[in-house]
């Protein structure tokens, strides 16, 4: 018998290419136990099973098979899932069941939208084209594979029945619900989840992945080595640390910036996977800390190793980039490292992820293979640093995200903070459900005493003279602003005396990876920023100068100072006098209800904070959001939620997506300082390389900038070869003719005046 084949490139055949997806299969039960309890189904993974078997039976079709082996045919690119949906109802299982394969199996590569078209195009006008085009399956062929998994599967007489009857009758299912006729989609979860599931058998095995692995106990070992190792210096685990390791469930957690909240996130987590596997994400809100997360828990000594751990965000392609550039042997190799990691953190290869928000909001949001996503959540981990960062309306899309977890999909959730408004911890809470509250010692907040305020009259941009005596006496010193502008002035005014390094928003993402590699490896006596700075950069300086901001983010930037307690409490200089824009940033009322808080500690403790009563200054700075803040909240609250209830398996929502990349407010353009560097790398085929000489600018800025020539619409012509038969390729781009330089960033002010042939690899920081 002629062996039928499922993929020509590389050939593999149909039988291999379902046992491949039956070993994802097994993986999947050990890793996701809790997805069938999720689903409401006890023989979902039977389910589950039966469409791996089933789902590509249809290419057993003659002309289908002429396509792979290269052959000239007849096939009339007609869907080869639909030619599978026979074999599915000649199986031997409920009527119901058999409905819930079918509809998996017909959607599990184009939508049911596309689907009814095709057969309304196809087999509409003759009922009988279907039962023509059934009658050249090599039915002996498929038959006989479906029986090598489980002899008598199919046990009923195979009918070329027109396959409308599914498409159509699901159609008209999610126009009652849609209309509101129904509630709910019959086997609405299970749909969903099964869908999700069946897309990672599929996908993985043809990607020949069909083994991934899952955190254990040994996993955890640099954790008993940490222990030991503060046990050999006399000391132990901190309260916190200790309680978190024996609790099961949800966790809200309070303690001090620099008193080990990732390892004791990791030692909850330690105890959450001794009782049930899922797998695990933690989550971030910037990219700097995302990447500092993923280097520390991916060591191999210190963290739990490089094949554990992967990591998701919007800036991923320059991180990885720039981490091989200079050990790939050629471009080739170099695109094929990276099209290879990211594919290792998209799948399950790596069982935890640190991640960004709206890596994960995105399947709430209905987006393409939303179903993958909310499968790979159940009975997950969900561990939450930093959640004091977000604006409102972020934070109330986490907030439905929370609920969505625990009340659909068993999840588990720890959220850590050193700075949470009691309100908004309530409202945590709330989301969540049951949960343990655990807080650091008196005694733990007694021994962290960091910092000594000192308010300080008038602008920071008019005191750099203060700075400099601090420079000149060899401390190190961080200086914070709030805008771009004056950061780039305090730096253009102090660089060239001292070791010193600005960050901020506006570098192209290769500076911006550069810069933050360079602050991991050892930071500079004075490093200048923005609220850039507040994320968990690993850094320890002497002493912080500031601008006035609410007093949550003060103690962020506050963090990176004496983080380790090696010295008497350092001082925080914070600025009274605001910069004429900073109105655009934070609101009045919290800088000043702030420097209220600030000028109180500074009579009553002689300047130093007692981090024990930060979160009474806190509540008296949040005691709420204000009435547009909450309006902004209750207003995305209310959008994601439905969202999320609209939700329909095999159906992306357009609206969802729409919705979802609307908030984000950055455009990519071109300094033309980079142009021929961009130009060089697009001629070489460099497209990842060429893509991180761009900078992220507010649509706000691109609207100004392209009505006044301070953007120009470009295009770039690459010639393949000297074939006349491929075609030249065509990259537009835009071009902001406005200042540049990789030390400084953009600088939106001062025009660009000169044309410039930069090779990056040359240029020193």
């Amino acid at each position: 018998m002629i062996e039928i084949i499922a993929k020509s490139e590389p050939k593999i055949s149909l039988k291999q290419h379902i046992e491949d997806g039956l070993s994802v299969w097994q993986n999947l039960q050990i890793s996701f136990p809790a997805a069938s309890d999720c689903a409401g189904k006890n023989n979902f993974w039977r389910l589950l099973w039966l469409s791996v078997v089933t789902h590509d039976l249809g290419k057993a079709h003659a002309e289908f098979q002429k396509v792979l082996h290269g052959e000239s045919n007849d096939w009339r690119s007609q869907r080869h899932e639909l030619f599978s949906l026979p074999f599915v109802k000649a199986l031997s299982i409920s009527e119901q069941d058999k409905i819930i394969v079918l509809r998996v199996v017909a959607a599990h590569h184009k939508t049911y939208q596309y689907l009814s078209k095709f057969i309304a195009d196809n087999y509409g006008n003759d009922p009988t084209e279907f039962e023509e085009e059934f009658s050249k399956m090599n039915m002996d062929g498929a038959i006989q594979i479906a029986h090598s998994f489980e002899d008598g599967l199919i046990s009923m007489s195979i009918l070329a029945e027109s396959p409308e009857k599914v498409i159509y009758g699901y159609e008209r299912e999610k126009r009652h619900v849609t209309t509101g006729q129904q509630k709910e989609i019959t086997d609405y979860f299970v749909l969903l989840l099964l869908m999700g599931a069946f897309h990672h058998c599929d996908h993985l095995s043809s990607a020949f992945v069909t083994d991934f692995d899952v955190l254990k106990e040994q996993s955890f070992q640099f954790l008993d080595r940490m222990e030991k190792d503060l046990t050999r210096k006399g000391f132990g685990l901190y309260y916190h640390q200790g309680a978190a390791s024996k609790l099961q469930g949800n966790v809200i957690l309070t303690a001090p910036t620099g008193s080990g909240k990732t390892e004791t996130s990791m030692l909850w987590l330690r105890n959450q996977l001794s009782l049930q596997q899922g797998r695990v994400f933690y989550v971030l809100p910037f990219t700097a800390s995302i990447n500092a997360m993923f280097e520390r828990l991916r060591d191999d000594e210190k963290g739990l190793g490089k094949d554990m751990v992967g990591m998701l965000h919007g800036n991923l392609n320059a991180y990885l980039y720039e981490s091989f550039f200079e050990d790939a042997g050629n471009l080739k190799e170099l695109k094929t490292q990276i099209k290879g990691l990211k594919q290792t953190f998209k799948n399950l290869q790596t069982p935890l992820k640190v991640i960004t928000p709206f890596q994960l909001l995105k399947h709430l949001f209905g987006l393409k293979g939303f179903e993958k996503g909310i499968f790979e959540w159940a009975g997950g981990h969900f561990i939450f640093d930093e959640i004091h960062a977000y604006d409102p309306e972020v934070t109330a899309q986490i907030i439905v995200l929370l609920e969505y977890l625990t009340n659909r999909l068993q999840a588990k959730i720890f959220i850590m903070t050193a700075t949470l408004p009691s309100f908004l911890k309530k409202r945590i809470g709330q989301a969540i459900g049951t949960f343990e509250e655990i807080k650091a010692e008196p005694t733990l907040y007694e021994n962290f005493k960091r910092h000594r305020i000192k308010l300080q009259d008038g602008l920071l941009v008019e005191s750099l003279n203060m700075i400099r005596e601090d420079l000149k006496a060899e401390k190190s010193v961080l200086v914070v602003c709030n805008t771009v502008d004056y950061a780039r002035h305090v730096y253009e005014n102090l660089h060239s005396d001292y070791d010193s390094l600005l960050i901020h928003g506006r570098f192209v993402a290769k500076d911006r990876t550069i810069i933050e590699r360079r602050l991991q490896k050892k930071p500079p006596q004075l490093l200048i920023g923005t609220q850039a700075i507040e994320v968990s950069l690993d850094i320890d300086y002497d002493t912080i100068y500031t601008e006035p901001a609410p007093l949550d983010a003060l103690i962020q930037r506050f963090g990176r100072v004496n983080r380790k307690r090696l010295k008497t409490p350092c001082p925080c200089i914070v600025f009274k006098e605001r910069n004429e824009k900073d109105k655009y940033i934070y609101s009045d009322a919290l800088v000043q209800t702030t420097l209220e808080v600030l000028d109180e500690i500074e009579r009553q403790n002689e300047g130093v904070i007692q981090e024990a009563e930060l979160q009474g200054y806190i509540d008296r700075v949040y005691p709420g959001y204000d009435d547009e803040a909450q309006r902004k909240f209750d207003n995305i609250y209310e959008l994601l939620t439905m969202s999320a209830k609209r939700l329909t398996p095999f159906m992306p929502s357009q609206e969802g997506e729409d919705d979802y990349y609307r908030q984000f407010d950055g455009i990519k353009v071109l300094p033309a300082f980079y142009e021929q560097e961009f130009k060089r790398l697009l001629d070489q085929f460099d497209f990842i390389g060429a893509e991180q000489l761009k900078v992220s600018i507010r649509k706000n800025w691109f609207a100004r900038l392209i009505n006044d020539s301070g953007l120009e619409r470009k295009l770039h012509v690459i010639v393949p070869s000297n074939n006349p038969k491929i075609k030249p390729i065509d990259i537009s781009y835009y071009r902001i003719n406005k200042w540049y330089r990789p030390d400084t960033g953009l600088d939106f002010e001062k025009d660009e005046e000169t044309e410039f042939v930069i090779n990056s690899s040359e240029i020193i920081f």
